[in-house]
């Protein structure tokens, strides 16, 4: 018995030692990346519809961003990172699930049910970043556009979706089939409610920031976290307009005044935000991340035919070709900024081409999580910490928008070359974006070896899946 006992014993003294052993290498390692052995808050904000010459430290001469370029300043600014896509929920479910949209469930905003079009949610087997993050003792919280759920299903909602505190506005038709007003605010803290108040707001950029405070307000100060701040700026709609413009006297359109104020106001939620995180004592152990769904909005306001704006007039592609719903640069190619006090050395500029797959297996290496199975993305933490950094071989889009064939779009880009299809045209665009940045000469007949190689990514990468009947490529008439 003595026997059994001191082996028993033995026993557990090597699980502990060698338990204690890996502890101690995890911890050496995180010290050599620089990264606290306290696990960082992580805060991750979305701008909707955000060109990328929409900010100043982006090339932006009219619309004031003084937050946000001073946040570039003082962390790393991407110059060649992209959205998922070039329109929402594809892009967004890219950015939670780190698979590109040649893998992702949803491949454009709307997909096809018999003879109709109509939202499609990610599947319970696709893991998203609170869900990984759960493993890694992380409280997550997503406040605003969540877009990748249906309204009569509330378990393909934030909430249901891996986060602690959910605020997410919807619409649609619930379950009983009523429409659902866009302008309520469904919210998720243990209970469900409808939120009039927004009314009183001058934008509902200021109503989601006020969750943000609260949610740092009764969050776990024991437990790391991860705070989703999906923001509608600049995305066109009226009840989004600032009422006490900040352009009035600058000649402006009026639609194109209104929309220039969103996006100051924006930087200003965003300053508060973050000014409430250094008065917590919580800012020196907090990423910030900054970027956008996809490029600018152009088009006519959907209510008030009359009013209109272009991408063109602030140059918010900043001279890049295309805009939303464009697999060109000025559709998918995004301004990025992370910032991470005492980690990231202030003014940095970075051409490595990263995108939405990458964040959540960043956010993995950064936190400890595991990260999901069989994901499309790189974690770039080296990247951020001067270290070497991995490359992707290449990067890959596609789209599905509407019925017709002519909505399936598909692009891929391999180190320099850019390649761009639109499924109608049967022909495949080749770019040269260290000589052409925007996009202006297609020289697919000079480089056709080039060509039978992109082609070769657009065909193995898109995968046939339910609800996009052009997933897989259209290459023959």
């Amino acid at each position: 018995m003595k026997t059994v006992i001191y082996s028993l014993f033995l026993i557990f003294l090597f699980v502990s030692c060698k338990n204690k052993e890996t502890e101690q290498q995890q911890q050496q390692q995180q010290q050599q990346q620089n990264i606290p052995i306290k696990k960082p808050n992580i805060i991750l904000l979305l701008a909707d519809d955000m060109g990328y010459g929409e900010l100043g430290s982006y090339g932006q001469k009219d619309i004031k961003t003084p937050f946000l370029d001073s946040l570039a300043s003082q962390g790393m600014r991407f110059t060649d990172f992209y959205a998922g896509t070039a329109v929402c929920s594809p892009s967004r479910a890219v950015l939670m699930t780190g698979l590109h949209t040649g893998h992702v469930s949803i491949r454009g905003n709307k997909g096809q049910f018999g003879n109709k079009y109509d939202r499609v949610p990610l599947r319970k087997s696709e893991t998203i970043i609170p869900e990984m993050l759960k493993s890694a003792g992380y409280q997550s919280a997503m406040i605003g556009k969540w877009h990748l759920g249906v309204p009569n299903d509330t378990s393909t909602w934030a909430k249901g979706r891996g986060f602690d505190y959910a605020v997410q506005e919807q619409w649609g038709k619930d379950i009983r089939g009523n429409e659902i007003d866009e302008r309520i605010h469904w919210v998720n803290n243990n209970q469900d409610s409808i939120l009039y108040e927004y009314n009183k707001y001058k934008c509902l950029d200021e109503f989601r920031t006020n969750f943000a405070l609260q949610f740092l307000e009764d969050k776990e100060d024991d437990k790391p976290f991860f705070l989703y701040m999906s923001y509608r700026t600049p995305h066109a709609n009226e009840y989004e307009v600032r009422k006490n413009d900040l352009y009035k006297d600058k000649g402006f359109p009026e639609y194109d005044r209104l929309y220039a104020s969103r996006i100051t106001m924006l930087d200003e939620q965003i300053e508060r935000l973050f000014n409430t995180l250094e008065q917590r004592g919580e800012l020196d152990n907090t990423i910030v991340i900054f970027t956008s769904d996809n490029g600018p909005w152009t088009g006519s306001h959907r209510f008030k035919k009359h009013l209109k704006h272009s991408h063109e007039f602030f140059k918010s592609s900043a001279g890049l070709k295309g805009y939303k719903r464009d697999l060109y640069e000025g559709g998918i190619r995004e301004p990025m900024i992370v910032y991470w006090e005492g980690k990231i050395k202030a003014g940095q500029v970075t051409n490595h081409p990263s995108g939405f797959i990458d964040i959540m297996p960043t956010i993995a290496e950064i936190t400890g999580a595991k990260v999901p199975d069989n994901i499309d993305g790189i974690s770039f933490l080296p990247e951020l910490l001067n270290k070497e950094q991995k490359k992707h071989d290449h990067l890959y889009w596609e789209i599905q928008e509407g019925a017709s064939v002519k909505g399936f779009k598909q692009a891929a880009r391999m180190g320099k070359w850019k390649a761009i299809r639109i499924a109608n045209s049967f022909k495949t665009e080749l770019y040269d974006l260290e000589k052409d940045v925007n996009e202006t000469n297609d020289i697919s007949e000079q480089h056709p070896e080039i060509v039978s190689k992109m082609n070769n990514i657009l065909k193995t990468e898109s995968e046939v899946i339910e609800h996009y009947p052009y997933s897989g490529g259209v290459f023959k008439k």
